[in-house]
């Protein structure tokens, strides 16, 4: 215990504190059981003092482990791919406790497909209202979206168990609370106990809106219709709703993960869409390679813009930023259609460089969403349509070499001090592209670190 914590501890027990002497000097004229009570009282505040003391110290350990481990700070705009990468982290250095959240995610994927298929209804819905045209098909499909409807009392009901009140049905997404709190919810989530005399089957669960799974399963094959009908995907087109553009959509998968048998593989973990609306730090111990039983601590701060003028105060200490920013040249921010999510990102790695707090911390950028890229220069997207600077050249290559170069010039111009440009290009999705991805970036941190004096 510290000479500082000593000294608080004999300020409050000691002769000298007043409530001692106060104490003392009524006891002597008390009677046994006035005497006796005040003992009790005194050895309760006795044991309080010890207990603070006690906290102090456990917490001035804690913190002086967290000083001593490995600091990762996830930065980057809302949907930029930090929780996959995260749990791509988790995958290839403590694959045990990922594994272990695997119930958690297949709840987080079946609300996705819940959500998907919410969001197909209500656009099905906006054009029945609005047009005259009937198709051939829409009595057959009116019957479909009745059927599904016990799917959206199942998504009311989870969703109002792990999102905040006031945001739950403000976003698309599913929004959580942070520090895992959401996920221990749905680790406590337990079928509905039936009324007496009735058995739990899969009927009543599918009406008490309490098993996703048992009500997938029995929707199947409306569902499979629902999504590869013609008139269904004319519709979706004609507003421009591209579903499976959005993270989180497993509609192509839906005979797989509709199975009453259904577990997640580490890929469908890695799609499934949650947003954490603050901050949210995660505790790993490496159980792989040669820095095995190492803690490390990665934060993600959150992406929205409303939330990065609460960033600063997680900048201290860190010694490593793993920076996203997919090539979304031709999307908007959710927050505020009028920017450009990749001039976006430009901007704020702008201000991460050249911020004097991290100074000393080593940045590797990842472009991440290299499918995406790849596809959207596929549909014959031009990139000079969204970003006049760019000369020419509508391929992968071509367009990451342009913003490679745009990246790593604010890199060296900005930084307060020389420090390495660190640059990958990741699908965030592919896991074993991943894994050998961050062995690499973990490798080149050790090195970067032991040859500063760091060790980590």
């Amino acid at each position: 215990m510290s000479l500082v914590m000593s000294a608080n501890r004999a300020a409050r027990t000691g002769p000298g504190n007043p409530f001692v002497q106060r104490w003392a000097a009524t006891s002597q004229n008390d009677s046994p059981e006035a005497a006796l009570v005040k003992d009790m009282a005194f050895q309760k505040a006795q044991k309080i003092s010890k207990e603070i003391d006690e906290n102090i110290s456990e917490s001035k350990k804690v913190l002086d482990k967290k000083k001593k481990s490995a600091q990762i700070l996830l930065l980057g705009q809302s949907e930029s791919g930090k929780s996959a990468i995260l749990r791509n982290f988790q995958l290839t250095f403590a694959p045990s406790q990922f594994h272990a959240e695997r119930p958690i995610w297949k709840a987080v994927i079946q609300l996705n497909v819940i959500r998907n298929i919410k969001r197909i209804l209500e656009v099905l819905t906006e054009e029945w209202q609005t047009t005259t045209v009937v198709a051939p098909n829409t009595r057959d499909l009116q019957r479909i979206r009745l059927g599904l409807s016990p799917l959206l009392f199942i998504e009311t009901n989870l969703t109002k168990m792990i999102s905040p009140g006031e945001v739950a049905s403000q976003h698309r997404d599913i929004c959580v609370r942070p520090n895992g709190e959401w996920k221990s919810l749905i680790r406590s989530r337990r079928a509905g106990s039936p009324p007496s005399g009735v058995s739990p089957d899969r009927n009543y669960r599918l009406q008490n809106g309490t098993d996703p799974t048992s009500a997938l399963a029995a929707l199947k094959d409306d569902i499979i219709t629902l999504w590869e009908d013609p008139g269904v995907q004319a519709v979706l087109k004609k507003r421009h709703v591209r579903l499976e553009e959005t993270p989180g959509f497993f509609m192509n998968d839906i005979a797989r993960v509709a199975d009453i048998n259904y577990e997640p593989t580490d890929c469908d973990m890695m799609r499934a869409r949650v947003r954490t609306l603050g901050v949210e730090e995660h505790h790993f111990v490496i159980e792989k390679g040669l820095d095995v039983g190492t803690d490390v601590y990665v934060t993600d701060v959150g992406g929205a813009r409303s939330h990065r003028a609460r960033w600063v105060p997680y900048f201290e200490d860190v010694q490593t930023i793993m920076f996203l920013a997919p090539l979304a040249f031709n999307q908007q921010l959710e927050e505020d259609p009028k920017i450009n999510r990749l001039e976006d990102s430009i901007m704020l790695w702008k201000d991460i460089c050249s911020n004097k707090i991290l100074a000393n911390a080593i940045i590797i950028l990842f472009f991440n969403k290299k499918d995406v890229l790849s596809a959207t220069l596929a549909a014959g997207v031009r990139v000079n349509k969204y970003v006049p600077t760019y000369p020419d050249g509508n391929n992968v290559d071509a367009v990451t070499k342009y913003f490679k170069h745009r990246f790593r010039s604010y890199h060296r111009r900005l930084s307060p001090s020389e420090r390495p440009f660190i640059f990958h290009q990741t699908t965030a999705i592919d896991t074993t592209e991943m894994a050998a991805l961050l062995i690499g970036v973990r490798d080149t941190i050790l090195r970067i670190n032991l040859k500063s004096g760091e060790m980590i």
